[in-house]
């Protein structure tokens, strides 16, 4: 079914997605995707990010569960990040996995949207001696709507 880690350590990218696809029986599409920190204007010099404990897992676990009603999954995972991060860390990954691709393909853009819009955790970036919590995008938001 899902895994959920919230977690301050980095993570091993490759390690995960090869255990993961490890643990897929009859299933005939594992789909990754990683996210990484951006410095878009050359000046980040770190991002903090918090959560509350308990309820980001929750609400992780909940989307998770909505996923595999969704779609035909035979697993999921969802890894993300806290604490202090630097440009070109990774803050998160997603993986599912199902027999046909679409299903896998489509369950991933749906966690990956949920959590770039919704989940519980709050970002701030510190560039050039200033700190500026991030804002939902609205592209995000309009992502995340087609999911309804």
């Amino acid at each position: 079914m899902g895994i959920v880690r919230v977690q301050e350590a980095p993570f091993d990218f490759g390690a995960e997605a090869q255990a993961f696809a490890d643990a897929q029986s009859g299933m005939g599409a594992v789909v990754t995707f990683t996210g990484i920190v951006r410095d878009l204007e050359g000046t980040l010099s770190h991002m903090q990010i918090e959560h509350y404990p308990g309820m980001t897992e929750k609400a992780l676990a909940k989307i998770t569960d909505d996923a595999h009603g969704r779609w035909s999954l035979g697993g999921s995972l969802i890894i993300h990040r806290y604490g202090t991060l630097g440009p070109d860390d990774m803050i998160m990954m997603v993986a599912t996995a199902s027999k046909h691709r679409k299903d896998a393909f489509e369950a991933a853009m749906f966690l990956m949207d949920y959590l770039k819009s919704r989940a519980p955790f709050w970002k701030k970036e510190e560039a050039g001696g200033a700190a500026d919590w991030v804002a939902a995008r609205d592209e995000d938001e309009d992502a995340l709507k087609g999911w309804e």
